[in-house]
Order: structure tokens, then C-alpha cells, then sequence
């Protein structure tokens, strides 16, 4: 229940801000005269109007369906960045179809560790004691994402193969290679759009993207799986942690922040954030 209720709120808090921001006026296009007030169309149906666009594609950028019924290339810098961040935090909320919990369990059993080495209690999870080698396979299956996502990402803007892609210079251009390699190296399936992604350079290293993003994180999340099947159950005692506290809600919450923060920032820093700062302030 409380791995729920942390996925209900993240999915939530990413809707919120989302919307808000796709609630506003885009810059870009009032520049251009085209529409003065009143929230960001562009690249939405009206049918759907704007509420309903952020909905269906946050939650089909957050479950790895892929799914969008709008734009996500016309979205503010920041709207944009909600539909790209949901997915580097190894869409953990309400979690990707056809990996299901697996991405939110190792980052609980990652919770569990480190709350245990603070507080000095025993790291135990599901009643198994959590130790270094359960520790090292769900921090593989963490991190074997952004360091794949990052290093693709790297190789793109340091070639000119990988720079023709983008329709886009600056910030936007960049953001739309960073989506792109998130996007399949999660196998998620949704484009940012204005990339032409038709090439032998994007097609070979989006090939390698979805083959080490999907087996580099099941191969780990199965051996740890199998290792703590072996775990012999441990009796109930008043110095485990409890994981079904808000407490531990809010430490999970934290770790997958954290850990997709630190490792994501620098790169959105050069993408979403800085055109955002480059068209006026967050709020």
C-alpha cells in the first residue's frame, strides 16, 4: 500500500506542475502574434482541450505505453521536462507496462538499505534481510538507465551525425536528443518530435539503447529476485524498519528523486531548464 501511495503521489505532483505550466501562455507563439492569452494550444486538439492533453500524456509517458494524443515538441520548456523526467525516473509511477513494479521495488530495497544504515536498524524488506549483494543488484538496475541514456546522449552531440538529427538549435535541440534516447532506452515508445530519427547513426544507437535499457535492468531484477527467494525468512522483531509507514513513503519518494535527480540534472540543466530561463522565470 505504501509503494502505491508513493506512486499515486509522484504520478500526481508530476500532473500538477505539468498542466500548470501548459496552462500558460507559450512565449514563442505570442511573440509571433499568433494568440495572446489563455493556455498553450499549440499542438493540442482542441477536442481535448489542455487538461486532458497533459493527463493522457503524462500517464502514457509514465507507463511506457507511449501513447500521446498531442504535441509534445509545442509543449513549454517545462511541460516538455514533465514528460521527460517521468520517464528518468525509471517510470516508476503508476510504473511501465510490461515491467510493472519492478523499477519502485529496487529502489525500495535501496530505501530500506540506506534507511537501515542511518538509523542503525536491520535493512530487511518482505521479511528477507537485505545485504551488499542485494544492494549492488538493485542499484545496477537503477542506475544501468540514465548512465545509458547519458552515454548515448553524450555520443549524439559530439558527432555530427548525431547533431544533423535535431530540427532544432540550442536548448530545444538538445532536449529533443535527450527525449529520444529516454524514450528508448525505457522502451517507451512516445517521440518528443522534431527529431529526424530516420538515420543509421539514430537507428544503430537506438537499437543498442532498447537492448541494454530493457535487459540490463530485467537481468539484474531477476538475479535479485532469485537471491532473495533463497533468503531464509526472518522472524518478526521490534528492530526492523517498518516499510509500510509514512516515514518510509516519504524516504522511497526521496531516493527516487535524489537518485534521478543527480544523475539527470546536469543533462536537463543544458535542455528544458535553460530555454525555460531563456523565455522568463519559473514562476
Amino acid at each position: 500500500m505504501t509503494i502505491l501511495i508513493v506512486m499515486g503521489t509522484l504520478f500526481a505532483g508530476w500532473l500538477t506542475f505539468t498542466a500548470a505550466y501548459e496552462h500558460q501562455g507559450n512565449p514563442a507563439v505570442a511573440a509571433a502574434g499568433v494568440q495572446r492569452a489563455g493556455p498553450n494550444m499549440e499542438g493540442k486538439d482542441v477536442r481535448f482541450g489542455n487538461t486532458s492533453s497533459v493527463l493522457y500524456d503524462i500517464a502514457g509517458t509514465q507507463t511506457s505505453s507511449g501513447a500521446t494524443n498531442s504535441s509534445l515538441d509545442s509543449f513549454t520548456p517545462v511541460g516538455g521536462f514533465g514528460a521527460l523526467s517521468g520517464m528518468m525516473l525509471g517510470e516508476v509511477s503508476p510504473g511501465g507496462v510490461g515491467s510493472g513494479l519492478f523499477s519502485i521495488l529496487a529502489f525500495a530495497i535501496m530505501t530500506v538499505f540506506i534507511a537501515g544504515l542511518m538509523v542503525g536498524r536491520t535493512p530487511e524488506y518482505l521479511g528477507k534481510q537485505i545485504r551488499a549483494r542485494e544492494m549492488k543488484l538493485s542499484g545496477l538496475a537503477v542506475l544501468v538507465m540514465p548512465i545509458t541514456v547519458l552515454i548515448l546522449a553524450a555520443i549524439a552531440v559530439s558527432i555530427h551525425a548525431g547533431r544533423a538529427g535535431p530540427l532544432n538549435a540550442g536548448p530545444h535541440g538538445f532536449t529533443e536528443i535527450l527525449y529520444t534516447f529516454t524514450s528508448e532506452v525505457n522502451t517507451n515508445g512516445s517521440a518528443f518530435g522534431g527529431l529526424g530519427a530516420n538515420s543509421a547513426f539514430y537507428n544503430v544507437t537506438g537499437s543498442i539503447g532498447m537492448l541494454v535499457g530493457r535487459y540490463g535492468a530485467i537481468i539484474p531484477t531477476l538475479a535479485l529476485a532469485g537471491v532473495l527467494a533463497r533468503n531464509p525468512a526472518l522472524a518478526g522483531s521490534q528492530g526492523k524498519m517498518r516499510t509500510d509507514s509514512p516515514m518510509f513513503g516519504g524516504l522511497l519518494a526521496g531516493v527516487i528523486l535524489i537518485v534521478g535527480g543527480l544523475a539527470f540534472f546536469p543533462a536537463v540543466s543544458l535542455g528544458p531548464i535553460i530555454e525555460q530561463l531563456q523565455h522568463g522565470k519559473f514562476f
